[in-house]
């Protein structure tokens, strides 16, 4: 495959290139077919991406729906058979800003404006359309051979929420029609495991948006998993000796100022509420409360570590583009905690936090994850904390301890928190990209701004450092990985609904019932679907839409004898048990916690 480069010259495209130049030539030719569909149309960014492409456009007074996207499919398909080339030229400056100008292309004219006084300026050209860029992109538009347009979003121009939100236009393209149809096999499994239409089919949770985007609710079954999911993780923690508070869900903006948060993270947070002639915010994470928290009294060495921890509800203002179902929200609530520890605890404090974060993993069933050591970028004045020498003693601390610990794990720069460095465990779901599921951040910063002590065997007060870490991560993203991992089909202890009871007819409904009230006061979690339908109906609902892992079926054979016809999901097996027997089979089931 051919390239042209933006100094003019040609050559062999390098393999480690190939999908980048295909797909940013992709969105170029992309915006040709919108330009010549919608005239008006003015554009913005059009990148490459990891997974395809996209273009945010202007799009006047006139809109792009899903439905448009086969039309301008269309039109891209008719460029790449005209078979353009793509020519490249640089031009001055001052040219440069009048040839946008006079071609209406006001983003790319502020972008010109961004560039240093010695930037090169090149423009890439096939057929009539002409963009600014650096390249490098294929030589003849033909060259490109599987592409398709996915999606269509809102984005902010330079992704800042104060200036106009643009139509972002999304694809996808590949070297061949087979790694295209590939892909669209994973998009098609992607959709069978999205949480969100599990979640509906389930009927776990909600959203509406007279309640507002990014607020999901969650409903009986789902609320289900969550108290589960809350109960399994302070049971753990309990044992390990961590005490658990609950702490407002509102804090003041002179809290956030002393934590630094104000500084760093306002943009993150919902705007300030003023009551009384005091300013309040909806917090977007626990430390500072659980600072306050270890200030309330005095210390000494030998009450460390001090393990605070909390089931905890924040809040952090998300572009409605972001949003995701109970993935990412504006609201969640965080498996969150605070160690104090002495300088001297650190390594062990941090090696508990790791051994609690792998043996969930292990109850779990998950294996592919990487850890990160994520840092500062001290090029960065903005973002972190500034002080050298705490960032260099908290890295080097962490680094060594993680080292000493064995535990495998690649480094990145500017990923770290405002106030220190975290590992990061990243988990791959089965579907999209990776993200961080658990973290455990080594903070030198926040317990001096709160003028935390302990007073040390030698009398004299010192300054504790804080472990932040959080094992599930949100539940509400750790429930939306496992309903995506496992389909909604959830292992019996976590299940929402553990067995159905079905009579076969009206004639087994009475014995059905007292099966049905026996598990329930036992504690299972039954329903008795007593329709008025036939058993193989009943059998599919509770199978398909509940996913529920035994089903009892109760029918003339099984009143006679007093026992119970039991279907497992698993084997999809029928078996005969005594009740007593059944129940006892699924106290052992829940207790070992068998996935």
């Amino acid at each position: 495959m051919k390239i042209i480069y933006n100094d003019g010259h040609t050559a062999d495209c390098p393999a480690e290139m190939e999908l980048e130049v295909l797909r940013h030539s992709a969105a170029h030719i992309m915006a040709q077919a919108v330009k010549r569909l919608y005239p008006d149309a003015k554009f913005a960014y059009g990148p490459a991406t990891e997974k395809g492409f996209h273009y945010d456009i202007d799009m006047g007074d006139k809109t792009i729906a899903e439905e448009d996207l086969p039309v301008i499919e269309k039109e891209m398909k008719k460029i790449v058979k005209e078979n353009l080339p793509f020519k490249v030229y640089p031009l001055p400056r001052e040219e440069a800003i009048q040839l946008m100008k006079d071609r209406g292309e006001i983003y790319k004219v502020e972008h010109i404006g961004d560039l240093p006084e010695d930037a090169v300026i090149t423009f890439y050209q096939q057929g009539d359309y002409i963009d600014m860029c650096v390249g490098p992109h294929l030589t003849f538009t033909k060259a490109l051979k599987a592409f398709k347009l996915t999606a269509v979003s809102g984005a902010y121009w330079k992704n800042n929420q104060n200036n106009k939100m643009l139509t972002r236009l999304n694809g996808v393209a590949f070297r061949t029609q087979q790694e295209l149809d590939e892909y669209e096999v994973q998009v098609k499994e992607a959709k069978t495991r999205d949480h969100r239409r599990i979640g509906k089919e389930m009927r776990l949770f909600m959203t509406d948006d007279l309640i507002g985007k990014g607020l999901p609710m969650f409903l009986p079954k789902g609320y289900t998993i969550w108290q589960q999911l809350e109960d399994y993780i302070k049971q753990k923690e309990r044992m390990l000796g961590y005490s658990h508070v609950l702490t407002p869900c509102v804090g003041t903006v002179a809290l956030y100022r002393t934590s630094g948060h104000w500084d760093h993270y306002r943009e993150n947070m919902f705007p300030v509420m003023e009551v009384e002639d005091e300013q309040f915010v909806l917090r977007p994470m626990n430390c500072p409360h659980h600072m306050m928290i270890y200030a309330n009294q005095t210390h000494s060495y030998r009450d460390l570590p001090i393990r605070i921890g909390e089931i905890a509800h924040d809040f952090r203002f998300e572009p409605s583009g972001t949003l995701k179902g109970i993935e990412r929200g504006g609201h969640f609530c965080k498996n969150d905690a605070h160690l104090f520890v002495t300088p001297e605890q650190i390594k062990d404090e941090v090696s508990s936090v790791v051994d609690l974060i792998f043996d969930v993993y292990k109850d779990f069933g998950i294996t592919n994850y990487r850890c990160v050591l994520s840092l500062r970028d001290p090029e960065d004045k903005v973002k972190y904390h500034q002080d050298d020498e705490m960032w260099e003693r908290a890295e080097n601390a962490l680094r060594e301890v993680l080292t000493e610990l064995k535990i495998d794990f690649t480094e990145e720069i500017g990923e770290a928190a405002f106030y220190g460095p975290k590992l990061d465990v990243n988990v791959q779901p089965a579907i999209g990209a990776e993200y961080t599921l658990s973290t455990c951040q080594l903070d030198f910063c926040l317990p001096a701004k709160f003028n935390l002590t302990y007073v040390d065997k030698d009398g004299t007060n010192k300054t504790p450092v804080v472990l932040h870490r959080a094992i599930l991560g949100s539940l509400d993203r750790f429930m939306a990985y496992l309903i995506e991992e496992t389909k909604g089909i959830f292992p019996l202890w976590l299940s929402p609904l553990q067995v159905k009871v079905l009579p076969v007819s009206e004639k087994s409904n009475g014995y059905a019932e007292t099966v049905y009230k026996t598990l329930r006061d036992r504690g299972i979690r039954a329903e008795l679907d007593d329709r008025n339908e036939k058993i193989g109906y009943k059998i599919r609902s509770a199978r398909q839409e509940d996913k529920v892992p035994y089903m009892i079926i109760i029918g003339e054979k099984e009143v006679a004898e007093g026992n119970i016809s039991v279907r497992a999901r698993a084997t999809d097996q029928t078996e005969t048990y005594s009740l007593t027997d059944f129940i006892a089979k699924l106290d052992q089931e829940i207790r070992d916690r068998v996935r």
